[in-house]
């Protein structure tokens, strides 16, 4: 049988009971600020910790990339990579090989952590594929394969990939839809290299092709990602490609009885960069590799 409803049962009692709607105690003030400060210091801690981890990220990052300045043979390689946010989606990779020495610039699409949590895999394909080959256009087809082959979501990355051979300065290289890398010769002349195919991720059975040309002494191979050349300044004015080529011809020259190492190459170019760009922030990732014949 269903509850009584009459005013005597209990039900109706505590229905009507008038503590049920009693209003609550105010808190103080001094109990309210209390309570804030005690979640403030915990976004703090919160916040502490975040960064830490970024920083730890962004030093196991510099850990998968080749150190800053290489020599292998005659040859100096210097790079250098600054990010936009906190963690960077360019890479350049250094990895010797039976016959010479393999160099990777890869740029990942997008920004931030997203593209810098990339980074690891693309890093661990490349070296994988380079113990099976040492020809740029099977190493890059490799690595297309397997990045298409994810069942998650795939990342599109462009690659400018290199085998130098430090004993002759032949060098063989392949573009997964990099910007093309440029070789300004001792005579002045300018070459641009970009030999290769689509981004990596687009297609699974994507053909590359590969390129040739030797290193030699006085000669200049630049590599870089967009992110140089889509600098702006503040007049919303890209750094752009025939200023890219300017500094690069500034960067050679050197006055009499002296030489121009790679490595202040980069910073010559990088600086020209920054000049250009003054205090607007960077929009994208920045990566430079500059390799030439050491004391040439």
């Amino acid at each position: 049988m269903s509850q009584s409803l009459f005013p005597g049962s209990s039900g109706a009692k505590r229905a009507l009971d008038p503590r049920a709607y009693a209003p609550q105690p105010r808190r103080s003030s001094k109990a309210r600020r209390q309570e804030l400060e005690v979640k403030l210091a915990a976004l703090q801690q919160d916040y502490a910790e975040l960064h830490t981890a970024i920083f730890e990220a962004a030093q196991v990052h510099r850990r998968l990339c080749a150190p800053r300045l290489v020599r292998h043979g005659n040859f100096e390689i210097a790079s250098e990579i600054f990010a936009v946010r906190h963690l960077p989606g360019d890479f350049f990779t250094a990895e010797e090989t039976n016959d010479g020495v393999v160099l990777a610039l890869g740029d990942i699409c997008g920004k931030g952590l997203a593209a810098g949590m990339w980074t690891a895999h693309l890093v661990g394909l490349v070296g994988a594929h380079t113990t099976k080959t040492s020809a740029p256009e099977a190493i890059i087809a490799g690595v297309n394969r397997d990045i298409c082959a994810m069942t998650s979501v795939v990342p599109l990355a462009s690659m400018f990939l290199l085998k130098l051979d430090p004993g002759t300065g032949f060098v063989e290289y392949s573009s997964a839809g990099h910007p093309p890398a440029l070789l300004l010769r001792a005579n002045g002349k300018l070459e641009s290299l970009s030999e290769g195919g689509l981004l990596l991720g687009v297609l699974s059975d994507a053909a590359y092709v590969g390129g040739s040309f030797k290193l030699g002494a006085g000669d200049v191979l630049m590599i870089y990602s967009d992110g140089i050349t889509e600098s702006l300044n503040h007049a919303g004015e890209e750094f752009g490609y025939a200023r890219l080529e300017q500094q690069l011809r500034r960067a050679q020259t050197a006055p009499a009885d002296t030489t121009v190492s790679a490595d202040t190459m980069l910073f010559s170019v990088l600086g020209a960069v920054q000049d250009f760009a003054a205090t607007r922030s960077l929009i994208d990732d920045m990566s430079l590799v500059i390799v030439r014949q050491d004391g040439c």
